[in-house]
């Protein structure tokens, strides 16, 4: 039997730290084994007892959460998850603890209507699980805790769109990339993007985010690419030199009309347990694009995009998936490549030139 990912809570707020406490602990693989009001509690409680994982409140007295993340990865690496009240505002800060080293990004808890609080429940389990196996700081991954792969409750992209036809698509000169991320994902991503040619082929990204912290993360990577990057937008043409990230809480799907592609972006059912999903964006492109599209997978837990690039790779399409070495958490890579989904592993660093090769063959 695994052992239990041990999380330690940082929230000024007692009735944050409370929901959160029963949030987490919801979830059998969890157990949360103790809670702080403020940075300077949290150091001596880490003392007592090194979590698997921490989550951390991004404003606090005494100490903000970006500085005693800086500090904590300086000294002593744990996980780190930031939580954060749903605000454009603060989706810029979170953007900075990314860049500090933090894992991933939850919205806290509000009690809700049922399926909004079960949907907010699932996403902050599974983003603790998957911190705990994230490689932060030289860190080697917490053993134990499986892929999610086998969650028979899953959806499938069948609750969103029907499967492709199964006849690849005939090859024509424009080409589309199609990129799916998750936890550690949005450094991977810059990484990849920076590196692009302002001529690249357009691109249409899912990373796993919550709703408006995508419009911040697509506006920082436009000032640091030579491609423009931008929250897609329902019915966005998909444009040599662009590239389109899929707002957080939407579903995102490319689309053809004659030679030209756009994408769909609506909600609907969580598949794979994700709003947006890479299973579905991946299933879009092998009916919409076949042999014009390339797909990427990169790192993340769990098999979200497994399905879906296996059906591009039928369909025609040249696929990626990044390498163990380079992956904060190997599971959606691992889960593709075991599908037989895959065409060709690479090291982060080496994707950006795999894709314009595989555009241009």
């Amino acid at each position: 039997m695994p052992k239990s990912v041990r999380v330690l809570i940082i929230d000024d707020s007692a009735s944050v730290r409370q929901t959160m406490t029963a949030v987490l602990e919801s979830d059998p693989d969890i157990r949360v084994i103790g809670v702080a009001s403020d940075p300077f509690v949290a150091a001596r409680r880490i003392q007592e007892e090194v979590p698997d994982v921490i989550t951390l409140d991004v404003e606090m007295p005494r100490m903000d959460g970006i500085t005693f993340l800086r500090k904590l990865m300086a000294q002593r690496p744990v996980p780190v998850v930031m939580c954060s009240s749903l605000t454009v505002e603060g989706s810029e800060t979170l953007m900075q603890a990314l860049e500090a080293g933090a894992v991933d990004i939850i919205v806290k808890p509000k009690i809700g209507a049922a399926d909004h609080l079960a949907e907010s429940a699932l996403r902050i389990c599974d983003v603790v699980k998957a911190a705990a196996q994230a490689r932060v700081g030289g860190r080697r991954p917490r053993a134990g805790m499986g892929s999610g792969a086998d969650d028979g409750k899953k959806l499938t992209a069948d609750a969103v769109l029907p499967p492709p036809t199964g006849r690849a698509m005939a090859k024509t000169t424009e080409m589309v990339v199609c990129v799916g991320a998750s936890t550690g994902g949005t450094e991977a991503l810059k990484d990849f993007l920076v590196t692009l040619p302002a001529n690249a082929p357009g691109i249409v990204i899912v990373q796993h985010m919550p709703e408006k912290f995508t419009t911040a993360f697509a506006r920082r990577l436009d000032g640091l690419c030579e491609v423009t990057v931008k929250e897609a937008e329902n019915g966005d043409p998909v444009l040599r030199g662009h590239v389109l990230i899929a707002p957080g809480d939407r579903h995102i799907m490319l689309e053809r009309q004659g030679a030209r592609y756009h994408v769909s972006v609506k909600t609907g059912p969580l598949v794979s347990r994700h709003r947006p999903s890479v299973d579905v964006l991946f299933r879009s492109a092998a009916r919409s694009a076949g042999g014009n599209a390339v797909g990427v997978i990169m790192t993340g837990m769990g098999d979200d995009g497994a399905r879906g690039m296996l059906e591009m790779k039928q369909a025609g399409a040249f696929t990626i998936a990044q390498d163990e070495a380079s992956c904060v958490v190997f599971g959606m890579p691992k889960e593709a490549i075991a599908r037989g989904g895959v065409d060709r592993i690479s090291p982060l660093d080496q994707i950006a030139r795999d894709v314009l090769w595989a555009a241009n063959r």
